[in-house]
């Protein structure tokens, strides 16, 4: 059997893209020499890798399977790679994180690393929990930065960072600055994040512990956007006290006390239980306070 780096590289591409010709262009390969290279690999394991729905390349049984392995080769091929090209440690990381997570805590963290591992690179995408739960499982990320909590077996998490979220207004309403009773919140609008959002599960869940019905007035994916309906008037917010730290300072918003309300929550690492723990791994969780013995 001869199983070939590029047949892995490219199996290993359709099963991130779905489809040959954005394979090749992401393997930089012609669309013939990636099918040849899908079918020679097909033809040497005895067994096909996909299930052909419609335009769309899916991984069967078998490519389930070899995936991770897959991957975990060619890991081990850039770190080597990576090695002989640099005198120092290098990696090349494909992270996703939630918005919150992106927005205030990742650039500090990147600039760590890079400090660290200047010649290294990261590819980051910024997406909700649900959004980044869904690329680790397709091998499309790394190492993934959530807010809200992740049942999946298949993934490894790890706690970084405590973390709570706050109800807020505009200054000029009557709860403004005040603590407020569960009445007090009874037929209010709310203006939050979209479903699938961590910060929109936290929240969920608080008002149904608290037995307190939702009226939604809007749902929006960007934490300014909600900043900005709430500072209009047309409803309550509930954002990470990160996203809402600024405007509070300026006194265009205004926070409101619920102490009747579990807003507390956790911010953390995931990876693919399968996933090779490279050493750019081993370093973004080391820098999160992981440590892996």
């Amino acid at each position: 059997m001869k199983v070939t780096l590029r047949q892995l590289e490219i199996f290993a591409a359709i099963a991130t893209y779905g489809q040959v010709t954005r394979a090749a262009e992401g393997v930089a390969m012609t669309q013939s020499a990636a099918s040849m290279a899908l079918s020679d690999l097909e033809r040497q394991l005895g067994s096909p890798l996909f299930d052909r729905v419609g335009r769309q390349l899916v991984l069967n049984e078998a490519g389930r399977q070899l995936l991770p392995k897959a991957l975990q080769v060619l890991d081990s091929v850039r770190e080597i790679e990576t090695a002989a090209s640099s005198s120092t440690a290098a990696f090349d990381l494909r992270l996703g994180a939630s918005l919150t997570i992106g927005n205030h805590l990742l650039p500090g963290l990147l600039a760590q690393l890079q400090e660290r591992y200047p010649s290294s690179r990261f590819d980051v995408s910024l997406r909700n929990t649900e959004q980044v739960v869904a690329d680790l499982l397709a091998y499309r990320i790394d190492i993934g930065f959530v807010e809200g909590p992740v049942q999946d077996e298949r993934l490894q998490r790890f706690f970084w960072r405590h973390d709570r979220l706050s109800v807020f207004v505009p200054p000029e309403h009557r709860l403004a600055g005040k603590v407020a009773t569960q009445d007090d919140l009874v037929g209010v609008s709310w203006i939050l994040r979209e479903r699938g959002s961590g910060t929109r599960e936290v929240f969920d869940r608080a008002l149904a512990n608290a037995t307190l019905p939702v009226r939604i007035a809007f749902e929006l994916e960007q934490p300014e956007a909600i900043r900005q309906f709430v500072r209009a008037g047309l409803g309550l917010g509930c954002l990470p006290w990160l996203e809402l730290r600024d405007a509070c300072a300026a006194g265009w918003l205004a926070l409101v006390d619920t102490p009747f309300l579990n807003l507390q929550r956790q911010f953390q690492a995931v990876v693919h239980r399968d996933k090779h723990l490279s050493l750019g791994i081993r370093s973004v969780l080391s820098l999160c306070g992981v440590d892996l013995v």
